[in-house]
């Protein structure tokens, strides 16, 4: 019977003990606000500003816009990506747009992540001047290849959601929305409340802009602040 040294069985498992595990990349995150002026967005001047480190989207009697009007960041169209940044919406509607086609006069359209104070509303996929609301808080969804979203499974109830207060009206709430191919992903504050799955060749958007919304309506105000960017 042929027995292998004992050394060699040890050197053998050691080698696995220490080989070192394979991990997934971390994103390559990159500011693309600098926390000082509108350098790279586009928007109308009257409605957006910053101020101590904060973009502002503020509207009022006296500027106070007919339509939905959007500050378009300017570095390009996106595809797969990830995107994170700070939110804090003092009254109004507002929303994080991705993959959007640029209409003119700072009007877009195309998937947004939405920001409201209501209760169990912040967070949910829409699509702006398309096939309105795809994907309610908390839902899993196909949308099929005629463009019905259909509810495969839940994230979390609502109520669990709503009791583990994953959205705070009024205070800076953390986004991060991943697109990759025609999946799309939204968390908020570190929970995961929509998953979402395209199926849609006629309407789905593989690219475009990003851009932040100031809705028509009563004056408001929504401010954006850490805002990063990886297309890792």
């Amino acid at each position: 019977m042929f027995r292998v040294p004992l050394f060699h069985v040890c050197a053998a498992l050691a080698a696995l003990t220490f080989t070192p595990a394979v991990r997934a990349a971390e994103p390559d995150w990159k500011p693309i606000f600098n926390g000082r002026d509108l350098t790279g967005w586009d928007g109308d001047p009257r409605l957006w500003s910053v101020r101590d480190g904060v973009l502002r989207g503020e509207t009022s009697l006296a500027a106070m816009p007919m339509q939905n009007t959007f500050l378009i960041w300017r570095g390009g169209a996106v595809k797969d990506f990830q995107l994170k940044l700070k939110v804090r919406l003092r009254n109004g509607n507002s929303g994080v747009q991705y993959r959007s086609r640029d209409l003119g006069k700072w009007v877009v359209a195309g998937y947004q992540a939405e920001i409201d104070n209501a209760a169990g509303k912040s967070g949910f996929l829409y699509e702006e001047r398309g096939r309105k609301c795809l994907a309610l808080v908390g839902e899993k969804v196909e949308i099929d290849a005629g463009g019905k979203p259909r509810v495969t499974g839940q994230l979390a109830e609502k109520k669990e959601l709503l009791a583990r207060t994953y959205y705070q009206p009024r205070e800076w709430n953390d986004y991060l929305i991943v697109a990759r191919g025609n999946h799309l992903e939204h968390f908020l504050n570190g929970i995961k409340i929509i998953d979402t799955t395209d199926n849609d060749p006629k309407n789905r958007a593989a690219d475009g802009l990003l851009a932040l919304q100031i809705h028509a309506g009563p004056p408001m105000l929504v401010e954006f602040k850490d805002i990063l960017f990886s297309s890792q």
